[in-house]
């Protein structure tokens, strides 16, 4: 399966691939939270779904619950299963050093990568934002950059820093997490994101501010 960023990409979040018929009437893609999930490998093995798979195996230091050993390694092996179109793996991993097996591993294979930042304590100025995603995208097909917005002014930065990436030819993914940002879900992709998050089932939300995936699909469609 392909999965390419080149328009809007909604991916349906689960821990469930059963789940993923649910998904097709909205979604692009999956993202399966590995990290969440009850024997992930397994179920990516037996999947026989329509959608194409964004796996995520989240690090406990940055909002998910995968522990480090074998983490970005499982992440790896996973690559070479044809349903897994794209991984996601935090810019932090990179820039460490931990990841460069699983980028290459995943260059070989096709396989599209996002490498993703979550601050889960607030934005921080537009000049870092910009420097953030500006770095991530130097490794990765899509830099990710999920903020907390505490106020207007942060989704206003969020939203800024998405254009002017984006008017320079970059690939970005962004949004604004929390009650005050969760509008930037919607609106991000006006300015030029290309990727939204929403659950299948609106009570297995893994972010705050996160719209049920039927109406971010409907936001999304009527703004564009």
């Amino acid at each position: 399966m392909n999965l390419h960023f080149d328009s809007f990409v909604l991916a349906a979040a689960t821990a469930d691939l059963a789940d993923e018929p649910l998904a097709r009437d909205h979604a692009d893609a999956v993202e399966f939270r590995m990290d969440l999930a009850d024997d992930p490998r397994a179920q990516l093995e037996d999947y026989d779904g329509e959608l194409p798979i964004l796996a995520t195996n989240r690090a406990e230091w940055e909002g998910g619950k995968a522990g480090a050993d074998g983490r970005l390694e499982t992440l790896a092996e996973v690559t070479a299963l044809e349903c897994v179109a794209a991984i996601d793996v935090e810019l932090q991993s990179i820039l460490d050093g931990d990841a460069e097996r699983l980028l290459e591993t995943a260059r070989d294979r096709g396989v599209a990568v996002i490498a993703s930042v979550h601050d889960f304590e607030g934005t921080p100025p537009r000049p870092e934002l910009v420097r953030t995603l500006t770095e991530a995208g130097k490794y990765a097909d899509v830099a990710k950059l999920a903020v907390t917005a505490e106020s207007k002014a942060d989704t206003l930065a969020l939203l800024s820093a998405t254009e002017q990436l984006t008017s320079h030819g970059d690939t970005v993914a962004t949004m604004a997490m929390g009650e005050v940002g969760s509008h930037t879900r919607a609106v991000a992709p006006v300015y030029g994101s290309k990727i939204g998050y929403a659950p299948v089932d609106p009570e297995e939300a893994t972010a705050p501010g996160q719209y049920d995936l039927e109406t971010l699909r409907s936001l999304v469609d009527e703004l564009r």
